[in-house]
């Protein structure tokens, strides 16, 4: 990575043995969010509150990258939903990464995939 591009982590939370997630912002104005493991109903609080956090930052543009996700269920969907519309009021691009086959899937068919931007990997989402 050349030095206008590097990231470097802001913050990590890890919640259970079933879910991380590690926030970095890189030197395109983007911030970074990776989830890691299974998101389910038991880290709602803390997926929730990562985003918010993403976005009152207000990046340019806020990536959320799946591609470390094991599963998700409607949780996932209903927090997405949720940043959303923060992102919009606040005039952040949100952006979602790389999201695995069962992800895609879910997005998919709660039709949810219609109404975000989805990129096949983080370098396509931020631009790089």
């Amino acid at each position: 990575m050349s030095a206008g591009h590097r990231s470097r982590a802001e913050n990590t939370t890890a919640t259970a043995p079933s879910m991380r997630i590690t926030t970095t912002r890189t030197g395109r104005g983007s911030h970074v969010v990776r989830l890691a493991g299974e998101v389910d109903h038991d880290q709602s609080r803390v997926l929730e509150s990562a985003l918010d956090r993403a976005v009152a930052d207000r990046p340019a543009r806020l990536v959320v990258d799946m591609s470390a996700l094991t599963f998700c269920d409607s949780t996932l969907v209903n927090a997405l939903l949720k940043i959303r519309v923060s992102a919009r009021a606040a005039g952040v691009e949100l952006v979602l990464a790389a999201p695995p086959p069962q992800a895609r899937r879910l997005l998919e068919i709660t039709g949810v995939d219609e109404i975000f931007t989805l990129r096949g990997s983080v370098r396509a989402a931020t631009g790089g």
